[in-house]
């Protein structure tokens, strides 16, 4: 058994359907395309989206849905957090020591009665308070 060999199975394939062949072929005149008609016709080509004149489902439904590329920063609540108001120095890694926080955030703010009294610790651009 060699690679030039290999048929495939029995049934397995079809003769392709030749259209406009004449009329003795069963597929002549129209050639399967009907009467008239844009559709019909050569070169035809069906627009995407297109529902025959009806307003598209696109067009029907409400634009929905925003994406802001402003990234919004992680909130801390320093009043429930006491941990991150008695450190000594507040930078991203030092909170990251007392807070867990996921490696995906970039920017960090302090929020709270206390957070304003924080401010002179801070020694990152990245984390705030609400009074900056």
């Amino acid at each position: 058994m060699g690679i030039e060999n290999l048929t495939p199975a029995e049934g397995s394939t079809h003769s392709r359907k030749r259209v406009g062949r004449g009329q003795g072929s069963g597929m002549g005149k129209t050639a399967t395309r009907g009467q008239k008609g844009q559709k019909s016709r050569t070169g035809y080509k069906r627009k995407r989206n297109f529902e025959g004149g009806q307003q598209p489902l696109a067009k029907r439904l409400p634009k929905i849905g925003f994406t802001s590329r402003v990234e919004k920063p992680y909130v801390i609540n320093v009043e429930k957090i006491k941990a991150v108001a008695e450190l000594a120095e507040i930078t991203m890694e030092s909170i990251r020591g007392v807070h867990k926080v996921a490696n995906s955030v970039t920017k960090i703010k302090l929020v709270g009665a206390s957070a304003k009294d924080l401010a002179s610790k801070i020694k990152d651009e990245n984390v705030t308070t609400t009074g900056n």
